[in-house]
């Protein structure tokens, strides 16, 4: 093993504001459902282009999504298999049911010539992932959406500050989750949100996560009772993000374009850098797409992604693989999902390797990335 310092593929970046800013709610009255949860969503708002709600986690803000749609057995949702599994489990478990689309060969994001071949009058969501921070290709999946009738989800776990022709990534589609967990483009430690241009959408959503509860005097049932009365009308669960983690990231939220320029400036390097790498297939850049990169993630060809893998990490460079296809976690397969449905997917998995990437990476540390790999491959 190597006596170098272990370099994460990601990882947050803290500083004194950060510290300060929980410090102050932490001396306050408020822990929870206070001013700094309302803050952040009107900070939120203002980076997406669309109101937000807060919840605690990226897998939340899925499940709240499709939770508060009132998805159910009814219901199909089209989604990636190249995603963390929670895109597809959190609508599972309300009983929809799975159909995964392959995807597009150079962005990993899903194939909207996949999805036109998915779509059935159940679909009720076409939920794409911006894979590695580049946005999905919303124009082609658009009219798709509206020829069945299905809403449009952007899991944007990887890409909050990123654009596509221009517009933000939350103003794109007709519901985006956000995840800021540590190794995500910006943190709240642990936690998420849902963005919508909707109003009706994200009132139902923000009722999902809110436990269902309704206080609103036109949405009560008895509405003649005392202030203390509220009405659950629907199930929900609480998802709310307290005012601790939120102070967190609004402060988090003043320093994203740095860390969207820092992460593209190391882009940018990597690219260079590996530029002439035999056996190496670098992630791609489409036209009119400005990304916020959350991975680099690059394809080792020749069947040597184990052999890059297992050496990276003897080096002391954390490298990781985003993702394994979710249909061949057991709990899929043993629902009758096999391999070799998204045969362009599957390729990928077997040769996907995501290298350090965060705003805190140093140029010299990126640089022995770099010259590891090329040891390895040289």
């Amino acid at each position: 093993m190597s006596s170098a310092p272990w370099l994460n593929y990601g990882r947050q970046s803290i500083v004194e504001q950060d510290i300060a800013a929980v410090a102050e709610v932490l001396r306050g009255d408020w822990l929870t459902t206070g001013p700094a949860v309302e803050a952040f969503e009107k900070a939120l708002a203002q980076v997406a282009g669309a109101p937000a709600v807060s919840v605690t986690s990226g897998t939340a803000a899925l499940h709240a999504a499709y939770g508060g749609l009132g998805l159910g057995p009814s219901d199909e949702v089209v989604t990636t298999p190249i995603t963390f599994v929670a895109t597809a489990s959190c609508a599972a478990q309300l009983g929809a049911k799975i159909r995964f689309a392959d995807v597009c060969e150079d962005t990993l994001n899903i194939d909207p010539a996949a999805v036109a071949a998915e779509l059935t009058p159940q679909t009720a969501v076409v939920a794409g992932v911006d894979y590695g921070g580049h946005p999905i290709d919303i124009d082609a999946l658009r009219p798709l959406c509206d020829s069945v009738g299905a809403l449009l989800l952007e899991d944007a776990a990887h890409s909050i500050g990123g654009t596509y022709q221009g517009r933000p990534v939350g103003s794109l589609a007709d519901i985006t989750t956000l995840s800021f967990f540590p190794t995500k483009n910006l943190t709240t430690a642990e936690g998420g949100a849902i963005v919508s241009p909707d109003e009706d959408v994200l009132r139902r959503i923000r009722r999902f996560a809110r436990i269902g509860m309704v206080r609103a005097k036109d949405e009560l049932q008895h509405p003649d009772e005392g202030d203390w009365w509220y009405e659950v009308p629907e199930f929900g669960l609480n998802y709310r993000l307290p005012d601790v983690l939120c102070a967190l990231g609004t402060s988090q939220l003043t320093r994203l374009p740095s860390f969207v320029s820092r992460r593209a400036e190391l882009v940018a390097r990597y690219n260079t850098l590996l530029a002439d790498l035999d056996g190496l297939r670098l992630p791609v850049q489409r036209e009119g797409v400005d990304p916020a990169w959350h991975l680099y993630a690059v394809r080792v060809l020749g069947g040597r992604r184990r052999e890059v893998f297992d050496k990276m990490r003897a080096s002391g460079i954390g490298v990781q693989v985003n993702y394994i296809p979710v249909y061949w976690h057991p709990v899929f397969a043993e629902a009758g999902y096999q391999r070799g449905l998204c045969p362009v997917a599957e390729q990928a998995y077997s040769e996907l390797i995501s290298l350090p990437l965060y705003a805190d990476l140093t140029d010299s540390e990126q640089d022995r990335v770099v010259d590891t790999l090329r040891g390895i491959l040289g």
